[in-house]
């Protein structure tokens, strides 16, 4: 049976039976077979069941219809017996005079008039039906009446009360007549009510069925408007209440407005009157007063009205109709009561009331069937068909006419009835839709920082459990940089200029490593952001288009500041009043979505803050690149933020030298409240990123000074010793007391103790295995002071120690020297530049010099004068050899220092310092002699002697050995040649002067 019911099957593929030998195999096709004989044994059931529920009933018809023809034979018998008798009266009394004649005259028409009622008495009953049938219920109603006044004439109506007819002695058949047709009325007030909650029906049949409704009832104009509002409103009670089932929605909305619409224009054509004395409406405009004009058709009896009989039509029908009498064949029906026509004031309050009730049931219906709708392209399309019916010719040429003179004011559908649900619908799926993300990247966050921390873990202990790769770079951003991977280049990237690279081409991945944004930050930043698009692409069928040249939509789109000024010629309503609203519920949203990752953010910091261990630190400094990068890798987080201003600020940003010059004026004035929300946005972000980095500086200064303090705070000689440089031999020259001078030896230290050298490389291996180049510079500075201070404190603690402790070793001078370098060379390797510029000694760290004070006190003070400018020496030689090799920890400004013109031209090293100029190989370090020869080079350069030879033979044999000749060259060639060259380079000219 389960294949029966799963074989399609349709009704055209039965009645042709090679479709089904072609579609079908035999098997297919005899489940066919058993499925059609299944269908005609049932019906054959259904049918036996029919019959037999109504065999009952065919047995009465057959009765009724054989007494029928049984009292028809009777009543012919017995016209032909009667016609017999007169005839024979008439031959046998032939002698009878005029006056007998006359009145035989008389009761032979009074028995033809008499027949022809009852003829038409019999026949109106199907007239009747017929009218029903056709939705004529006006005609239907005046067939009734004229029926009604039948039976006074005939006096059928006495007959019920037990009083003697002599026509329905004579005619028993009219009893069931009678009976027949007091269901009319009932039935056609029925079907009368039932045409008024129609939204596809004519003013006309409107104006017909309420005729027949006062007619039937004897009711007033009024109490007809209130049956017509109530009708109407039961039929949006109908409509708000059917089931829901996805696309009907929309249509559901549509034929509600189109319902309350109509219902309006109907009041105004049925209803409405103008005032007297009032000028007529033209050609072109709306009719109106169709209730009175019809009434006045049917009930007026001017001889005018005449030509309007109900009967006109059966005038041609028989000669039978001859002998009716005047009463029947001029018959109008009457009104009980007179129809005053309904003031203007009563029919606005009306009207008003009306429209107040139904406001209240559309807002609750319709706000409960937007619920079914889960996405703004829903909601737009469901607005844009409201704009498209209330956009038609037929409705927006008359509707501010309609509603000012029913209302005495204008009636706004979609500003009053469903602006607002729409709107509130927006909210909710946009606070829907962002909390999913939130809530999804608030869980990937999690997994991202549990795994990093089992990934730390398993790397610790040493086991490998086949840890992810992304989880790997993260735990060390080292390794990511210097991997190479297909995709570290774009693949257009020869023939797409770096100016030319938007957002809408894909970063490339050495773009990633030279921010140090590791893979699971570009994961969880793409994740965001797809997230993020995906709601601003379904945002963007709500708002207006960027095509503003669009027929009606242009007009919609320009007049949008103008408000409720817009022509109803150009469209019903603007659809885009509440872009800003629309724009502002997706800003909130995505506030608070970033809002709510950061605060989880700040719970995994707070979690991590008290004791961080290697396990935590990954995850911190993973959530610290993520808010530092989540603004430039999720572009469409700013787009949804700042709306419709990022395309602005993007034109704007087309034209450089405009945004230039206009971009400091701009500034102090023009910050709007979404500019400000995306400024404290990304300040929320980087204060987040900042305290991250706070917490890894700390940890890291925290482990490497506490190794530190202990190999400072060696006690035994064995351990001084081992920590302990090479020192320099030194011969100065000093003038003795005689006059004469005395060469003497001297030994001093060169380069730091070991355990500072360890130190600085472990500090610089640590900050480099994060990617330093791309750390905040106030998070290294921070991390730099943080390590001075603590040094500080441990140098200053020395000066704490007992002097007479046993077993420690004494400060030596020796000792005291190395220390005292140490001191300094930290001082200067980790201070910044803005603290070294400082001259006075108020400014730095009074415990520097507390500690260097107390070190000197160990040194003979015609030593420490005799010891103190080669210690100088050597120190800056030192900050200059190490200003490369520890890299980011003394920073770029620190790295192209001058030599000092004081310098011994005797020194034996060859100290390299590096090009001043930001060129593009910065550390390309070139030697002082030549640049010294280049400039004076260039300023002695003699143009004739240029022009005379080439560039290459003006070269000396000698200087093309010279470093940086070959540069030389090439910068001096393209400087004179006039002609573009390939070695026209800034960075190339750069390098040789």
């Amino acid at each position: 049976m389960a294949e029966d019911h799963a074989l399609p099957l349709r009704v055209s593929e039965i009645k042709d039976p090679a479709v089904l030998f072609e579609r079908y195999n035999t098997e297919q096709i005899r489940q066919v077979e058993r499925k059609v004989r299944g269908e005609i044994e049932q019906k054959k059931e259904e049918l036996r069941q029919m019959v037999g529920e109504r065999y009952r009933d065919l047995i009465d018809a057959a009765d009724t219809i054989g007494e029928m023809r049984q009292c028809s034979e009777s009543v012919v018998q017995s016209i032909q017996d009667m016609h017999q008798y007169c005839h024979r009266l008439k031959q046998g009394k032939a002698c009878v005079g005029s006056s007998r004649q006359e009145s035989q005259r008389q009761w032979q028409e009074k028995f033809y008039t008499t027949a022809s009622q009852i003829k038409l008495l019999l026949e109106i009953p199907e007239r009747i039906w017929s009218a029903m049938e056709a939705s004529h219920y006006l005609q239907a109603t005046q067939l009734y009446l004229l029926c009604c006044h039948l039976h006074s004439l005939l006096q059928l109506e006495a007959a019920k009360g037990g009083h003697y007819s002599p026509v329905l002695a004579r005619f028993p058949i009219l009893v069931r007549q009678v009976a027949t047709t007091g269901h009319f009325r009932s039935t056609i007030l029925l079907d009368s009510r039932s045409l008024l909650r129609g939204r596809a029906v004519s003013d006309q049949a409107i104006a017909e069925a309420l005729v027949s409704t006062m007619l039937l009832e004897g009711s007033s104009p009024r109490q007809a408007l209130a049956d017509f509002l109530l009708a109407r409103k039961a039929s949006i009670h109908q409509l708000l209440n059917q089931p829901q089932h996805g696309a009907g929605i929309k249509a559901q909305v549509c034929s509600l407005v189109e319902l309350l619409v109509t219902t309006l224009f109907q009041a105004y054509a049925v209803f409405y009157l103008p005032p007297e004395g009032g000028p007529r409406p033209g050609e072109g405009a709306l009719g109106c007063g169709l209730l009175f004009s019809i009434l006045e058709n049917v009930t007026s009896t001017s001889p005018a009205a005449k030509g309007r009989r109900v009967l006109q039509e059966e005038t041609s029908t028989g000669s039978w109709f001859n002998f009716l009498p005047p009463s029947i064949t001029e018959f109008q029906p009457t009104l009980r009561t007179l129809a005053q026509p309904i003031q203007r004031e009563q029919l606005r309050d009306t009207l008003k009331q009306w429209i107040d009730t139904c406001k209240e049931d559309i807002c609750r219906g319709v706000g409960s069937l937007l619920v079914y709708v889960k996405s703004l392209k829903g909601l737009a399309a469901i607005r844009d068909a409201v704009w498209d019916l209330l956009s038609t010719d037929s409705i927006s040429q008359h509707w501010s006419t309609v509603c000012q003179r029913l209302l005495e004011r204008p009636l706004a559908v979609w500003d009053d009835f469903l602006q607002q649900l729409f709107l509130q619908r927006l909210q909710a799926i946009t606070k829907e839709e962002t909390e999913a993300i939130s809530t999804s990247s608030v869980q990937l966050l999690t997994s991202a920082v549990r795994d990093l921390e089992g990934q730390t873990i398993d790397t610790h202990s040493g086991t490998h459990l086949g840890p992810s790769r992304g989880a790997q770079y993260e735990v060390d951003v080292a390794s990511f940089l210097w991997s190479e991977s297909p995709g570290d280049l774009p693949s257009d990237a020869g023939w797409v200029s770096v100016s030319q690279r938007g957002q809408q081409h894909q970063r490339s991945s050495l773009a990633m490593k030279t921010q140090a944004l590791t893979p699971c930050v570009q994961n969880f930043c793409s994740s965001m952001d797809a997230k993020l698009k995906a709601r601003l692409d379904d945002l963007q069928h709500y708002l207006p288009s960027q095509d503003t040249g669009k027929g009606s939509d242009s007009v919609s789109v320009t007049v949008t500041s103008s408000g409720p000024t817009e022509s109803s010629s150009a469209s019903s309503f603007n659809r885009f009043t509440d872009s800003p609203a629309v724009e502002e519920a997706l800003r909130e949203g995505c506030l608070a979505c970033v809002r709510h990752i950061l605060s989880s953010i700040r719970s995994e910091l707070a979690a991590a803050s008290p004791d961080p261990g290697p396990a935590r630190l990954s995850s911190v400094l993973f959530m610290a690149r993520l808010c530092q990068s989540m603004g430039e890798l999720c572009p469409n987080l700013k787009h949804c933020i700042l709306g419709k201003q990022s395309g602005s600020d993007a034109a704007v940003k087309g034209t450089p030298r405009q945004g230039k010059k206009l971009g400091k004026a701009r500034a102090a004035t023009e910050v709007s409240p979404a500019q400000a929300k995306w400024a404290g946005l990304r300040e929320e972000l980087l204060n987040c990123s900042m305290e991250a980095y706070r917490i890894w500086s700390s940890a890291l200064s925290k482990v490497l000074l506490d190794k530190f303090g202990t190999v400072l705070h060696a006690e035994s000689a064995g351990d001084i010793l081992t920590t302990a440089t090479n020192w320099e031999d030194l011969e100065i020259q000093e003038e003795a007391e005689s006059g004469s001078s005395v060469t003497s030896n001297i030994r001093l230290p060169v380069q730091p103790s070991w355990f500072v050298q360890a130190l600085l490389f472990q500090l610089c291996v640590e900050v480099n295995r994060v990617g330093g180049h791309a750390l905040p510079r106030p998070t290294l500075q921070e991390l730099l002071q943080a390590c001075l201070s603590q040094a500080l404190q441990h140098y200053h603690s020395i000066t704490q120690q007992a002097r007479n402790r046993e077993g420690v070793f004494p400060m030596t001078q020796n000792r005291a020297l190395q220390l005292l370098f140490d001191l300094r060379y930290l001082n200067t390797t980790l201070s910044s530049r803005h603290e070294e510029g400082k001259s006075s000694r108020s400014h730095q760290d009074p415990r520097f010099h507390e500690v260097c004070d107390w070190l000197e006190s160990f040194i003979d003070p015609f030593d420490l004068d005799v010891f103190t400018p080669p210690l100088n020496s050597n120190l800056n030689r030192l900050s200059q050899r190490t200003s490369v090799l520890l890299g980011l920890l003394t920073g770029s400004e620190k790295q192209f220092m001058s030599r000092s013109s004081t310098m011994n031209s005797q020194e034996p090293y060859n100290i390299l310092p590096l090009a001043s100029s930001q060129i593009r190989f910065g550390l390309l370090p070139l030697s002082m002699s030549n640049v010294r020869k280049s400039k004076s080079a260039s300023r002695s350069s003699d143009a004739a002697h240029q022009l005379q030879a080439p560039p290459s033979s003006t070269v000396d044999s000698g200087d093309s050995f010279r470093p940086g000749s070959l540069f030389r060259q090439l910068a001096d060639q393209d400087e004179d040649t006039a002609a573009p060259s390939l070695f026209k380079l800034s960075w190339l000219s750069g390098m040789a002067k």
